[in-house]
C-alpha cells in the first residue's frame, strides 16, 4: 500500500495510492479545495499550538493510520509536486530490500532560471545517488521504521528531515538516494529578505539538530560561528582600533568568496548566476548565526520552537 502525506500528489500519481492526506497549518489560499478536489483526506492543525513541519507528518501519518498502516508513507512538502513515476519507483526498491528503511529521489526547481536565489535551491537539491546519512522533507519511509522511531520530532523547527534520517540510521536501518526524478520544488524566492529569513531558519536547525546530534552539522556549525560572527566582530574592532586588522578580515572574506565561487562553478546550475550564487554563500553564515543564538536563547529561556516563516 502507497500513502501520501502532509503535502499532495498530482493527478497522474493518484491511482498509485492507496490514501491521501493533506496536512493544512493555516493556509489562506485555495490549497484546501485544490487537496480535496485532488481525492485527498484533509487534517487542519490546531492553529493553538505552533506549527511545525515534523508535527505536520506526524499528523498525516496518524490520519492514514486510522484507516490502516500502509507498508510505505511517501512524505511531501506543501510546495512541491511528485513526479508521475516515483512511486512505484521507490516502492519497488523499498520491497527489493527489506534493510531499506529510507528512500529519497532527485528534487528540482520547477522555475530555476526565475532568481539568483532559485538557483541555489537548484544545487542544493541534486546530491548524489547511493547510500546517504540525511535527505529533505520529500522521502518514502517504511511504515514500520516510522513507528520504531516514533516519527518526526516536533520539538524541531528546521531540518526535521535530518533529525528523522539520523535515528532512523541509529535504528539500524539504511538509507538511499536513487537516480530518479522524485519531486518538482517551487522556491518562488524573489527577495533577499526570504532569502535571509530561510538562511536564518537554516542556522536554527544546525543548532538544534546539533544539539540533538553532536555528530552532525559540525563543519556547518563552526564555519558560521567563524565567518559570522568572530570575523565581523575582528573586523568592527579592527576599524576602531587598527584598521590593518580589519583589512586583513576583508582579505579572509575575499578569499572565502574566491574559493566558493571557484568550487561552487562546477555544479552551478545557471552560470551567469555564479558570482551572485558566491556571494550569498560567503554572506549566508551571518543569517546562519542569527538563527543559532535565535535557537540557543530559546533554549536557555525554555521557549517554544516556533518556526520561522520566509514564504
Amino acid at each position: 500500500p502507497m500513502a501520501d502525506a502532509e503535502g499532495y500528489v498530482t493527478h497522474a500519481n493518484v491511482n498509485a495510492v492507496e490514501q491521501m492526506v493533506y496536512i493544512d497549518s493555516g493556509s489562506s489560499d485555495g490549497s484546501l479545495e485544490a487537496a480535496r478536489t485532488a481525492g485527498a483526506k484533509v487534517v487542519e492543525l490546531d492553529p493553538g499550538l505552533p506549527f511545525t513541519a515534523a508535527r505536520a507528518r506526524n499528523a498525516g501519518f496518524a490520519a492514514l493510520a486510522a484507516g490502516g498502516t500502509p507498508d510505505f508513507v511517501q512524505f511531501v512538502d506543501g510546495d512541491c509536486r511528485v513526479e508521475a513515476d516515483w512511486l512505484r519507483a521507490g516502492r519497488a526498491h523499498l520491497q527489493a530490500d527489506e534493510g531499506l528503511g529510507v528512500v529519497t529521489g532527485w528534487r528540482s526547481e520547477i522555475f530555476p532560471d526565475a532568481s539568483v536565489y532559485n538557483s541555489l535551491f537548484q544545487a542544493d537539491w541534486h546530491r548524489p545517488a547511493g547510500p546517504i546519512t540525511t535527505c529533505g522533507g520529500d522521502m518514502m519511509v517504511r511504515s514500520q521504521v516510522f513507528e520504531q522511531v516514533g516519527g518526526f520530532n516536533p520539538e524541531v523547527i528546521a531540518a526535521e528531515d535530518d533529525d528523522f534520517c539520523l535515528r532512523v540510521g541509529k535504528a539500524g536501518w539504511r538509507l538511499e538516494r536513487l537516480p530518479v526524478q522524485m519531486t518538482w520544488h517551487d522556491a518562488a524566492m524573489k527577495r533577499f529578505a526570504a532569502w535571509w529569513r530561510r538562511s536564518t531558519r537554516d542556522g536554527h536547525g544546525f543548532a538544534q539538530v546539533g544539539q540533538l546530534h553532536p555528530e552532525h552539522f559540525r563543519r556547518e556549525r563552526l564555519r558560521a560561528w567563524l565567518y559570522g560572527l568572530v570575523l565581523p566582530v575582528v573586523f568592527l574592532f579592527g576599524l576602531a582600533v587598527w584598521p590593518w586588522l580589519a583589512l586583513g578580515v576583508a582579505v579572509i572574506y575575499l578569499l572565502s568568496f574566491l574559493r566558493t565561487a571557484t568550487g561552487y562553478a562546477r555544479r552551478a546550475p545557471v552560470k551567469r548566476r555564479l558570482l551572485q550564487q558566491a556571494a550569498l554563500l560567503t554572506l549566508s553564515k551571518l543569517p546562519n548565526v542569527v538563527g543559532m543564538l535565535t535557537y540557543h536563547g530559546r533554549r536557555r529561556a525554555g521557549s517554544d520552537m516556533r518556526i520561522i516563516e520566509y514564504k
